[in-house]
């Protein structure tokens, strides 16, 4: 069992930014895919971003690609996302996620295995 604790949430103006960080209890953590998953109230969880367990390649979501950035520090056992540009379509809860099979570009909910309890990220216009 993996447990996955997002933190770096919080309020910021449009054009802000935040840096999320998701730190993972598995000595595994470094064979791990992993997400970053948003979602906002009424609508669906989608995804953000995904890194490979090596961070060799990265995935955005065509809404964000461009001023978000996912990375990992495998030593750290954490995964990050750095938010720039922020827009109000931005605010919703983020949530990290590890998928615990071959390590690739994972872009659907139901391919990860374990998921944090999520941080709040509100864009004010």
């Amino acid at each position: 069992q993996v447990q996955l604790v997002e933190s770096g949430g919080g309020l910021v103006q449009a054009g802000g930014s935040l840096r999320l960080s998701c730190a993972a209890s598995s000595r595994t953590f470094s064979s791990y895919t992993m997400g970053w998953f948003r979602q906002a109230p009424g609508k669906e969880r989608e995804f953000v971003a995904t890194i490979t367990s090596s961070g060799t390649s990265t995935y955005y979501a065509d809404s964000v690609k461009g001023r978000f950035t996912i990375s990992r520090d495998n030593a750290k056992n954490t995964v990050y996302l750095q938010m720039n540009s922020l827009k109000p379509e931005d605010t919703a809860v983020y949530y990290c996620a590890a998928h615990r099979g071959t390590s690739g570009i994972y872009t659907a909910r139901w391919g990860y295995d374990y998921w944090g309890q999520g941080t709040q990220v509100t864009v004010s216009s």
